[in-house]
């Protein structure tokens, strides 16, 4: 018997008129940029916010132990103050558009957790696309192991070059609820969302695994039907999670406990709204040419680097994943051994600003990755290396807007 790895789900929604200050970007964006996330709480300080549910990673090293147990007590309070509606059990049917796309459009459900894993290689339904730092876990599980609600901003690929799942939806959205149409804040774009009951999704994908299809497509033989887009870490923090509670619980309760699956949004990879960009290294606090001298003996492929002594290209033919991983290395030891700080920036122009405030850095730009060649690699070779692609700019990354409870 087929699986899927999809699933509705009971969509928590806020009892507001004001989404664009409910609504705001994921948490690992904009890392090197205080000024961004100091407006946005300007903007919606004293008002319901799924700001005050997540906690930005810009963060982290800021009295993290205490905005963690800031945001367990305010999921609790809005819980209690009943700020949530409960839809149906079912689906939202999203429509995005950013200030790059016209539009983007998305299917929020449920994921089963016991069909993904994130390891580097891996036979699952869902896969990781690129690699986990294990240390990235714990600071997001700190916050879900204590929280009853989740608010997720990740998003999953799936191969549908026919576009006959996620398009159809759009086509046939005005015969759906609608839920929400509203402007995002911090020039994000607009967004609209649609109530889809219960129906034939899950057929739909299931479909999608007929039995010669991947066969035809990439030349083997394999089940992959999911592959994480965005959010890899958080889902990573989700499932393992899921693996420690699973531990005390009888084999009935491991069936339906909420904790098992985890919301996402669900996006063809062949939508016209998806498009990869790379994501370049921020290296700070480092001797410039000191660094750029031992970088031209790493195989990083063809790059871009950048410092105040200004812009050369350098490096060789290689697979991109394979030049990634050798800069990445060379990144590490250089910085164990004489110190500094990484960051990963999208956007050229982010970084080249980046560069010009911040003295002692140098930037290294990337080659962007071919979409299409996404669900091939990953099932060849497994997950790229950790910050290989981003799904467009940081701006278009996905807002928290949903939520679902993740407790009985």
């Amino acid at each position: 018997m087929k699986k899927s790895a999809i699933l509705p789900a009971e969509i928590l929604l806020p009892n507001t008129d004001d989404f664009s200050s409910w609504a705001c970007i994921a948490c690992d964006q904009f890392t090197s940029e205080i000024e961004y996330w100091k407006e946005l709480e300007g903007k919606v300080s004293g008002k319901l916010s799924t700001l005050n549910l997540v906690l930005p990673e810009i963060y982290l090293s800021d009295k993290a132990e205490q905005r963690i147990e800031t945001i367990n007590g305010n999921i609790e309070k809005y819980l209690n103050d009943g700020v949530f509606n409960t839809l149906e059990e079912g689906y939202v049917l999203t429509v995005r558009k950013t200030p790059y796309v016209e539009r983007r459009i998305g299917l929020i459900g449920k994921v089963d957790l016991e069909e993904y894993e994130y390891g580097k290689k891996s036979d699952s339904l869902v896969r990781a696309t690129e690699g986990t730092v294990e240390e990235r876990i714990p600071p997001r599980l700190k916050i879900r192991e204590n929280a009853k609600v989740e608010f997720p901003h990740v998003m999953i690929l799936f191969d549908d070059e026919k576009r006959e799942i996620n398009e159809k939806l759009f086509e046939e959205r005005n015969e759906f609820k609608k839920l929400y149409s509203f402007d995002l804040n911090m020039n994000g774009g607009s967004i609209e969302g649609y109530f889809v009951p219960k129906c034939k999704i899950t057929d739909q994908f299931l479909n999608l695994l007929s039995n010669d299809r991947l066969t035809k497509k990439y030349g083997k033989e394999d089940k992959f039907m999911f592959a994480v887009g965005d959010g890899n870490h958080s889902l990573a923090t989700a499932k393992t999670h899921w693996n420690n509670l699973k531990k005390n619980l009888s084999e009935e309760e491991k069936t339906n406990h909420p904790a098992r699956y985890a919301l996402a949004e669900f996006v063809n990879i062949y939508d016209e709204g998806i498009y990869f960009e790379p994501i370049h290294r921020l290296v700070m606090g480092v001797d410039e040419n000191k660094f750029i001298d031992g970088l031209k003996k790493v195989n990083s492929g063809e790059i871009k680097v950048v410092s105040s002594n200004g812009e050369m290209l350098m490096g060789c033919k290689t697979l991109l994943a394979d030049g990634i991983l050798a800069t990445d290395n060379y990144i590490k030891e250089f910085i164990d051994k004489f110190g500094g700080l990484v960051d990963y920036i999208h956007g050229d122009e982010n970084l080249k600003n980046l560069i010009s405030a911040n003295k002692n850095s140098v930037g290294i730009m990337f080659d962007k990755l071919d979409k299409n060649e996404l669900f091939r690699y990953v099932s060849e070779k497994g997950a790229f290396p950790r910050k290989t692609f981003s799904m467009g700019e940081g701006i278009e990354k996905r807002y928290y807007l949903e939520g679902r409870r993740i407790t009985k």
